[in-house]
């Protein structure tokens, strides 16, 4: 049995305030979890002051302060670094400042650890989604990945597999350490990934599921900040070449209804099959909502959704193409992953 307050929470915050407090909050509310660390990275916003309030109610809460950014360090990298260095606890839950941590979230995270024996569990928690632009993308995109990324795949030992998401990443304090911790990622813009690949080199058993009952989040809350997010981790998501990406464009624009549709002034036939294998796509995507707990009300914005993902993919390789990312006022240099 692993015992009340073993957890360390670690939270990167910068430019949080619309979030903070009830991220804060929730993970309060975790028994299991006997510290809560958050790195203020440097924000212009409100972020602090709520933190300093917070810090006087809530005794769980420790808040750290960043200061210059060292080179070859993605900001978020080097703020929970920061916050692990600093941390008690035998196990270090890394999660986001926007994610709400569901009740009893922590002791299910620490129960699935003992059965599967795992040294690193991650959940891809409850998407929030209030706008038509979130209801488009967010569904969308991690349908595609799921079909990259299996749960079961990366769960399986004998598969290379790895995958986690940085929204909910628990760790052995152990194994992160035997691993090198954020430090040999520094500079991994997708420092999860990276982190899981990591631990199951070196042999260590993932737990990689559904975040269902553990944890929501709303990842954007601007169309510019979903947009700048996608661009900096989409490409490198979906492979990381050139090759990956036509397959991706291949694979999720109908190109063959589209076609058909085209040259329906040749026979009434080809429109005709052309809206039937259009169906036939609707039909996948809806599946694909199901497999992956999103409302089947999705698929209203089904066409809407191919068209800014494959704008969004597009935008990614090329701000990698060009050998930058951006991200909450950062750029960070980045290389093509499959070079």
């Amino acid at each position: 049995m692993t015992l009340a307050g073993s957890v360390s929470a670690i939270v990167p915050a910068r430019d949080e305030q619309a979030t903070i407090a009830r991220a804060v909050l929730s993970l309060a509310a975790q028994p299991e979890i006997g510290e809560i660390i958050v790195i203020n990275d440097q924000s212009t916003d409100g972020t602090r002051a709520i933190l300093e309030e917070l810090a006087a109610s809530v005794p769980k809460l420790r808040v750290l302060e960043t200061q210059q950014l060292p080179a070859g360090w993605v900001g978020k990298n080097y703020a929970v670094s920061l916050g692990a260095a600093q941390a008690r606890g035998d196990w270090l839950l890394f999660t986001d400042a926007d994610a709400v941590h569901l009740e009893g979230s922590t002791a299910r995270a620490l129960r699935d650890a003992a059965t599967s024996g795992a040294a690193l569990v991650s959940y891809s928690p409850e998407q929030e989604m209030r706008t038509w632009w979130e209801r488009a993308v967010i569904p969308i995109v991690y349908a595609r990945l799921a079909r990259k990324f299996s749960y079961d795949a990366v769960n399986d030992p004998s598969s290379p597999a790895a995958a986690a998401n940085g929204q909910y990443l628990l760790i052995r304090r152990d194994v992160y350490e035997a691993i090198g911790g954020h430090r040999s990622v520094a500079g991994e813009v997708l420092e999860d990934v990276a982190l899981a690949r990591r631990a199951k080199q070196a042999g260590y058993a993932l737990h990689f599921a559904p975040g269902q009952g553990i944890a929501r989040v709303r990842m954007y809350r601007s169309f510019a900040g979903m947009w700048q997010g996608w661009t900096k981790n989409l490409y490198p998501l979906v492979g990381g070449s050139a090759g990956a990406v036509a397959w991706e464009l291949v694979a999720v624009i109908p190109w063959i209804p589209l076609g058909l549709l085209l040259f329906g002034w040749l026979h009434w036939t080809f429109p005709a099959l052309g809206l039937a294998l259009l169906c036939g796509r609707l039909a996948a995507y809806a599946a694909a909502l199901r497999r992956n707990h999103f409302p089947l009300s999705s698929i209203l914005y089904y066409v809407l959704a191919v068209c800014l993902y494959s704008s969004v993919l597009l935008a990614s390789a090329w701000r990698y193409a060009r050998g930058t990312v951006t991200w909450k006022g950062r750029e960070y240099p980045v290389e093509t992953p499959g070079r």
